[in-house]
């Protein structure tokens, strides 16, 4: 088996990262997001991307960073609302952004790693996100034809993982990862710990190794991306 184990996220990178490549990102607002691979793609400098991911991080964390470097192009995304300079650069025409239902997202992130090409849903139905794209009707219902995102690279993040990429997630931090993680030509798996294989008990990997192809442990830095609190 070739070594999948990788000592920083960086090296985990090495050799993956090209100018105008598609990548697919884990997480959910601040929420089980790569962002030890996130800020290893910043210091590579690559630019043109085109990210697939539910959201893009608040300014100065997770995949705005990525933002405030402009090396994104084009975001596919579901919610833009927590990223001022994510609206900045959109509404004034900077960044190109398709927006995708949260269900939509997901379902082309596991279509395409599933090897469907495409799907239809009346998700979206009668709005913009309709505008241009084949419409068909089943059992007297308009539905819309969404593709499968295959991806250059995924980027995702777990609780736990093993030298063969068997991963766990942890609670609500599972979200869009396990769909990424199987949609990528290539993907990378950031991980909290690193633990000895055969220690994972196999109803509890959510994803399976076959799927990731390299994997690095990294410290978490787990902020909180809205804190709502009472008077004491």
């Amino acid at each position: 088996m070739k070594k999948k184990v990788y000592p920083t996220a960086a090296a985990a990178l090495d050799g993956l990262l090209t100018d105008g490549m598609l990548i697919a990102a884990g997480g959910f607002g601040l929420c089980g997001i790569p962002e030890s691979l996130i800020a290893a793609i910043r210091d590579a400098g690559v630019k043109e991307l085109t990210v697939a991911s539910n959201n893009a991080g608040v300014d100065d964390f997770g995949l705005g960073l990525l933002l405030q470097t402009r090396q994104v192009r084009k975001m596919i995304s579901s919610y833009v609302g927590e990223n001022a300079e994510f609206m900045r650069q959109y509404l004034s025409g900077e960044l190109e952004l398709e927006f995708n239902p949260q269900g939509t997202l997901a379902e082309r992130m596991r279509a395409g790693g599933a090897g469907i090409p495409g799907f239809y849903t009346k998700t979206g139905v009668g709005t913009v996100i309709a505008e241009g794209k084949e419409q068909k009707d089943f059992d007297g219902e308009t539905y819309i034809l969404e593709r499968g995102i295959v991806a250059d690279l995924s980027i995702v993040k777990a609780w736990k993982g093993d030298a063969q990429g068997n991963l766990v997630y942890r609670k609500t931090a599972r979200n869009f990862n396990p769909n990424a993680a199987t949609c990528g030509r290539i993907c990378v798996a950031e991980v909290e710990e690193i633990v000895p294989v055969g220690s994972l008990d196999p109803d509890h990997i959510h994803t399976p190794g076959i799927f990731v192809h390299r994997i690095v442990e990294a410290k978490a830095e787990k902020r909180v991306e809205q804190r709502t609190i009472r008077a004491a």
